[in-house]
């Protein structure tokens, strides 16, 4: 199958379990931060192995089931996990799930991750709002231009939409919750980034780094998705400095967990307010 065959072959298969029920939110839920689907309501869970042509997570964390159902009154499809580039899979295959979410009629995509910090001033637990990013891992949109799905040259001004990140401020500083933003790099992984690297993407002008969402971030707006995007962070630069350090990917899980709670009550209350 070529690839806008695979979409839709995947599509119908979702849509046939949906039974009719048209998710407005599409979720993704990163390393550690799977917790949020468990608030969602009545939910149906279908593997990623069941729907045809799709990848299968493997990275630590990440349970690889679609969870759709209700949340703060609406219909949601979350990503318990998703695919990355580093696991070996072909770009196309990497965000042929948000196309899928796309496919079967999804208004917004909320993505959310573990992300390490290279603004010296954050700290482990620290949540970031992504107002922007950069991609130094291969474009998702390279190859025949999906047509149907949208331009060839889709417009990034914005890639993270404004006035979510407006409202999720809002709710931030009702609940009390500290929040920082910034600028999201992604790299391909999967190492983690040595102390160079980590001054290179801070003097490059990014916040924190991780090695997912950006792809998917691209083709929601390829399909003019307004996007938001939260970080967890999960590791910080300085401390890299300590000769001792070395980053623990069963830490960062921890980390992102302990910070879960938080993010799925910003999550909630965005939803909510759609």
């Amino acid at each position: 199958m070529n690839n806008i065959e695979t979409i839709h072959t995947a599509a119908n298969c979702l849509k046939e379990r949906l039974g009719g029920a048209t998710p407005l939110v599409g979720i993704v839920l990163g390393s550690g931060l799977g917790k949020l689907a468990d608030e969602i309501e009545n939910p149906l869970v279908i593997p990623y192995r069941d729907i045809p042509g799709f990848p299968v997570s493997t990275a630590i964390g990440h349970k690889g089931n679609f969870i759709v159902g209700q949340l703060s009154g609406k219909c949601v499809i979350a990503m318990q996990g998703r695919i990355h580039y580093y696991e070996g899979y072909p770009m196309d295959q990497v965000v042929l799930p948000i196309r899928v979410m796309i496919s079967i009629g999804i208004r917004h995509l909320f993505v959310s991750n573990a992300a390490g910090g290279t603004n010296l001033g954050f700290h482990v637990g620290d949540l970031m709002i992504i107002k922007d990013h950069i991609n130094l891992i291969p474009n998702p949109l390279i190859g025949p231009n999906l047509d149907e799905f949208g331009p060839r040259f889709p417009d990034m001004t914005r890639p993270y939409d404004p006035e979510l990140i407006r409202l999720a401020e809002g709710i931030a500083a009702d609940k009390g919750i500290a929040l920082r933003k910034g600028v999201y790099v992604a790299c391909s992984g999967p190492c983690y980034e040595t102390p160079a690297e980590y001054r290179y993407f801070r003097l490059i002008g990014a916040d924190a780094v991780g090695m997912s969402t950006t792809p998917e971030v691209i083709v929601a707006r390829h399909s003019g998705i307004p996007v938001f995007g939260m970080s967890v962070i999960t590791d910080v630069a300085h401390a890299t400095d300590d000769e001792d350090y070395v980053t623990d990917g069963e830490a960062i899980v921890a980390a992102a967990n302990a910070a879960a709670d938080r993010m799925t009550l910003i999550f909630k209350e965005l939803i909510r307010k759609l």
